[in-house]
Parts: structure tokens; sequence; C-alpha cells
């Protein structure tokens, strides 16, 4: 099984009306007002998957400013995960302001609705009160966080959960994480004995690799935080999914190693067959 365990798509609906949207989400216009930065239909990421050989993909939100643009998006992956069967897998979003029985609210709902992940998170929201928490112990959904790195080069949309915070996340949170883009470099922290302890039930996915790290990052990270906890991720549109693959198949691990990147990890964390 290949799971690609970070894309993103939009209703079509949102697509169609890109520009009103950036004029009132700033986050949004920073990454998508340019009509150049691409955006995806779940019928769009269904016909990569098909090109790719990728069975499963973890389709993620947009951290929306508006709660009320996170249920519109949430109610559309939760329809199409639906749709496909099993084939992509509804991560739902939340706004980053948020507060915590909003928060509660809107997790038990999507869980209802067969969600299986919140994210791609740019905070802990409302997830560390004590009913976020709760809402989070309770349901099993597994939280994706867009962490961001406090060093290199600037990119739409680098703002996210600083290194701190993550690793305050990772210790109280009621739940296993994962931190998107190698989790912002967290896991060459690991090497402080305090953090490797704080992050030790922590996953970290390899989306958009290719604009941020030299090949030789997932030999690195998995010397540090072992095969077992890295997921494979494309962060399709932005890179297409064939060619993350690719990067991934060329990174020199062994068999098992990448079996286990490229599926075996995301089958465990999600109790998939």
């Amino acid at each position: 099984m290949i799971v690609d365990f970070h894309t993103h798509i939009f209703p079509p609906e949102m697509i169609a009306s890109r520009e009103a949207l950036a004029a009132r989400d700033v986050t949004f216009a920073e990454m998508y007002r340019d009509r150049r930065a691409r955006m995806a239909t779940a019928q769009d990421l269904l016909r990569s998957m098909d090109a790719a050989g990728i069975d499963v993909s973890v389709a993620l939100g947009f951290a929306w400013s508006d709660m009320e643009d996170c249920r519109r998006h949430n109610d559309y992956l939760l329809e199409e995960a639906a749709r496909s069967r099993g084939r992509i897998l509804a991560f739902c979003c939340l706004a980053p302001e948020a507060d915590g029985p909003t928060v509660a609210a809107e997790v038990r709902r999507v869980a209802a609705g067969g969600a299986r992940g919140l994210g791609e998170l740019r905070s802990t929201c409302g997830l560390r009160s004590p009913e976020g928490a709760d809402a989070l112990g309770s349901t099993g959904l597994v939280p994706l966080f867009h962490v961001s790195e406090p060093v290199g080069h600037h990119y739409p949309g680098k703002s996210g959960v600083p290194l701190d915070a993550m690793v305050e996340a990772a210790s109280s949170l009621p739940a296993p994480l994962v931190a998107a883009h190698w989790g912002g470099g967290l896991p060459f922290f690991t090497l402080m004995p305090e953090v490797r302890v704080a992050l030790e039930g922590a996953y970290f996915d390899t989306a958009a690799s290719r604009f941020l790290y030299a090949a030789d990052v997932y030999r690195r990270v998995i010397d540090l935080v072992g095969a077992d906890r890295v997921l494979f991720g494309s962060d399709f549109p932005l890179v297409a999914q064939e060619a993350a693959r690719r990067e991934a198949e060329s990174a020199g691990l062994p068999a098992s190693g990448l079996a286990l990147v490229l599926g075996g990890n995301a089958a465990r964390l999600l109790g998939l067959t």
C-alpha cells in the first residue's frame, strides 16, 4: 500500500471564488491569490493517484480564519472521502484562532462524518483547551500541523506552529501527531535528550522536500528518529505525486525502511488494511 500523507483539495466553488476568498483571508491570499498557484479538486487528486500508483491519499483542509469557511471545506472533504471508498481520507481544518468549545464541536462533528484526522493546522488552536483535548482524545483523530523552520528562505505560507510550541504540543496532546514538512527541522533537535523524549510519539511527513532540504534529508532524519516515524507526503498539487514518489524511492533507503515510509507507517497510524 502506497499512502501519500499530505495532499490538498478544495471544493470547486472555492476555487471559482479564489479572489473573493483572498480578499478576506490573509493567509489564503498569501498562498493562492496568484492564479499560478495550483488548486486541485478531489477528481484531480484521484487522476494523479492513478498516474503515480498511489493507493490512498490523505486530503488536508486549509486553515481558514473563519470557522464557517472551515466547515464548508470540511463538508467537501467528508463527501469526497466517502465517495472515493477509502482512496481519499479526510483530514479536516480548524481556524487558528478558534476557541476550545468551537473546536471541540467541530472535531466531534467531523469525526462523526468519517474524518480520520485534522489538518493542515497552523496553530494548536483550541486543541490544548480542556474541551478541545477531550474531543481529540475521545475521537482519536490524528492532528497534522504545519511547522515553520526558524531559518532559511521565505515562501508563501511559511508561517505556522513554531518549534517550541510543537514540542509542547507533542508532549501534551492526547494523540499522536504529525509535524509536516519534516517538522520544520525538529528531528535534528532530537539530539537533545529532552526534545527526543517529548517527540517520541510524533511523526514527520516529507511534504515539499524538494523546496526545503537536500536529498539526503531522508537518510539523516531516519538516522535520528527511525524509519518508523517518517510518512511519505507530496504536498500535491504543489508537487506532483509521481515526482515525489520518485524522490523517496531514490533516497537510498533499504527496502524495509522505504516500505515503512511509503505506506507502512501510515497504515499503522491510521489503522488501514
